[in-house]
């Protein structure tokens, strides 16, 4: 009698384990097997992180093993089960792997194909294009598109954590519980006395280090010791938080009429600042999106306010970018003046606060709420929906999406929502974030999320005039060897340009992505379909970067950025002045968040700031999705490049008061899950 053994792997996360009856079968091109319960007599089968091996005997040879077929079926209460892969030896001795890595719930089944990746046109018998199918249709009713508010990239369709898939459920809800994280922070930082001061100012800047001196680390101590020094100001558009935004000038804007006059003191060439300009020494931030963004108006004892500053940035002969000019309003005129260094120390450092908050908002909103989460949503849904778990595309990305549909569903269910945690102690909370993403998707568009066409659209992309702009010269590192690993894989499987358009499944995705996550916006300009192999490599690149590196780099700097709250103020509590010589040191700490909000701002940077207790990094793939030998060898050279690049970064940083090590892919997790 033919025996076949198979084993099969339980995962190590919680509650992996069951006590549940668990059935296979063993389909082959020939016959199947008969259902066979796993169990060993006086045994615990499939605990938490065990790995089981059974025989199951069939009567006459199976032919060529093509699916497994695993139930669970109710011992006492349905218990969850979390299966990482199935491995069967035939009997001449042959090994298949099956990889699975999903739960099992309630009663249903799973039918699992070999690991060897295959794309639709390669599929020849009718037993694995009817399984294909099935299983995309099945997902199509698990996964579908909703709008959680008008004109925003789609997202899932569940309203709470516990309305998702299994499969794509965090491990432990608790661990993303944002109002406990937060509350738990904020105990840590012991900051829980001030937390319910709201209304209640600090009475100098000095006071605001109640909160600070707790945790300390290089970078956010010495935004505390120099955040009001001009160089420290423009530096932060470079290698900040928000470093996505400052842009080359080759024009003034009309809304922005700045003299020569006005900054000739501030400039260092003997040039004119139109011969400044010429000579590409000039540089823009405009934050026209916040202009008549509502704000937050949940709290009826303190007003809060918004403004949509635009700033003029200088390059001095040692490389520094310095703020020349700074208009706190898109509209000129006598009520909306053009503040200068040669102001009075506090009208500058006022106007100075109040561009500093205005990029805390547009970094918080546009720049790491829209531009990584609610994108990379976006592909993870479209990839679910389209893409078969035998499917290269599928194998390539699982990774790089993890947990992020969890995590987001979270962030709507607790941070963004109507009062949320966001409404608290943030100027655009009440809705005013809703509407600041409604504004910004009209400039999502596809090539704005391609790394280097980003930096070269901005004008940013000489290493000669911007030699100190290291988020761009990691980026390009990280995107390099990024677009190389996703290139290989590629072309392991699309041996022509004809193998991408004859794949119905990845057009499939590409027009999904398209047609229903981004809605067809007019503006978006996402492709709706791919013609070639390095079309298809760049797509992909864009996804794993958008997921991995970009959301690293926007997300894990925050409290070193903007734990010092007068550096990144959540909230401003006066208007922004009118006319030069009324700041002082009193009506900056009235403009600055109070007490309480300082504390729930604090609390939030820092638990945004924190990796997951498990987290896996860049290039790391415990989970084997692949099983060829061709993936796994470009995945050692990928791991390769990046160890590379991390030591590159490490040998820049060496000695550097203000190191920037958000790109470097030691830093980076795979996917976006914070």
């Amino acid at each position: 009698m033919p025996s076949y053994t198979v084993t099969v792997s339980t995962g190590s996360q919680w509650f992996a384990g069951t006590d549940d009856y668990i059935y296979i079968t063993l389909v082959g091109t020939e016959r199947c097997s008969e259902r066979t319960l796993l169990d060993k007599p006086l045994y615990n089968d499939f605990e938490r992180g065990a790995v089981d091996s059974y025989d199951v005997r069939v009567s006459e040879d199976l032919g060529d093993i093509v699916l497994v077929k695993i139930e669970k079926k109710k011992y006492w209460v349905h218990d969850d089960w979390y299966c990482r892969y199935i491995t069967v030896k035939t009997p001449s001795g042959e090994y298949l792997e099956f990889p699975c890595f999903r739960w099992l719930v309630d009663e249903k089944e799973v039918v699992l194909r070999d690991g060897r990746a295959h794309l639709p046109q390669d599929d020849k018998t009718s037993l694995v294009k009817q399984h294909r199918q099935k299983e995309l249709d099945m997902r199509r009713k698990t996964y579908r598109w909703k709008e959680w508010q008008p004109g925003f990239p789609m997202s899932i369709d569940a309203n709470r954590h516990k309305d998702l898939p299994r499969d794509i459920q965090f491990d432990s809800e608790k661990g993303v519980d944002f109002v406990l994280n937060y509350s738990k922070a904020i105990e840590n930082l012991f900051v829980n006395n001030f937390m319910h001061m709201f209304q209640s100012s600090w009475s100098d800047f000095a006071d605001f280090e109640k909160i600070f001196v707790r945790i300390k680390n290089t970078i956010s101590e010495y935004v505390m010791q120099h955040w009001r020094e001009d160089f420290m100001f423009g530096y932060q558009f470079l290698n900040g938080c928000n470093p996505v935004i400052i842009k080359k000038c080759t024009k003034l804007p009309e809304k922005f009429p700045v003299t020569h006059e006005m900054v000739s003191v501030s400039l260092e060439r003997d040039m004119t600042l139109q011969e400044e300009i010429e000579a590409g020494n000039i540089y823009i931030v405009d934050y026209e999106v916040l202009d008549g963004i509502s704000p937050n108006s949940t709290d009826p004892c303190t007003l809060q306010y918004l403004a949509a500053p635009i700033c003029l940035l200088y390059k001095t002969a040692q490389n520094k970018i310095l703020p020349i000019a700074i208009q706190l309003g898109q509209t000129p005129g006598k009520d909306n003046p053009i503040f200068l260094p040669t102001d009075g120390q506090y009208d500058w450092l006022l106007a100075k606060i109040w561009v500093r908050s205005a990029d805390f908002h547009h970094h918080q909103t546009i720049t790491h709420l829209l531009r990584t989460h609610l994108v990379t949503e976006v592909f993870a849904i479209a990839m679910y929906r389209q893409l078969p778990a035998v499917h290269p595309v599928y194998k390539l990305l699982i990774p790089h999406i993890r947990f992020t549909i969890a995590i987001n569903t979270k962030a709507r269910e607790q941070l963004i929502c109507e009062c949320g945690i966001f409404d608290k102690a943030n100027a655009t909370g009440g809705g005013g974030h809703v509407q600041l993403v409604q504004r910004a998707v009209k400039n999502l568009t596809f090539r704005s999320l391609c790394f280097p066409d980003a930096i070269k659209a901005r004008g940013m992309d000489s290493k000669e005039d911007l030699p100190t702009y290291f988020y761009r010269d990691d980026g390009y590192l990280v995107w390099g060897a990024t677009k190389s690993f996703v290139s290989d894989v590629v072309h392991i499987y699309y041996t022509s340009d004809e193998a991408v358009q004859a794949d119905e499944e990845i057009q499939a995705f590409i027009k999904d992505v398209c047609s229903f996550g981004m809605q067809d916006f007019d503006h978006c300009e996402f492709p709706k379909s791919l013609k070639s192999r390095e079309e298809l490599t760049e797509y992909l690149t864009v996804i794993v970067f958008t997921a991995s590196a970009q959301h690293a780099a926007v997300n894990f700097g925050q409290y070193d950025w903007c734990s010092w709250i007068p550096n990144a103020p959540s909230t401003m509590r006066k208007p922004p002045p009118h006319k030069k010589g009324l700041a002082d040191v009193n009506l900056i700490i009235e403009s600055l968040p109070d007490r309480g909000r300082s504390s729930w701002h604090l609390g939030a940077v820092w638990a945004l700031s924190q990796y997951q207790e498990n987290e896996l990094y860049l290039g790391m793939y415990p989970d084997e999705h692949f099983i060829e030998k061709t993936v796994k060898e470009a995945m050692e050279k990928f791991r390769k490049q990046l160890a590379e690049v991390t030591s590159s970064i490490k040998r820049r940083n060496d000695g550097k008061r203000l190191p920037y090590y958000n790109m470097s892919p030691d830093k980076i997790p795979n996917s976006v899950a914070v």
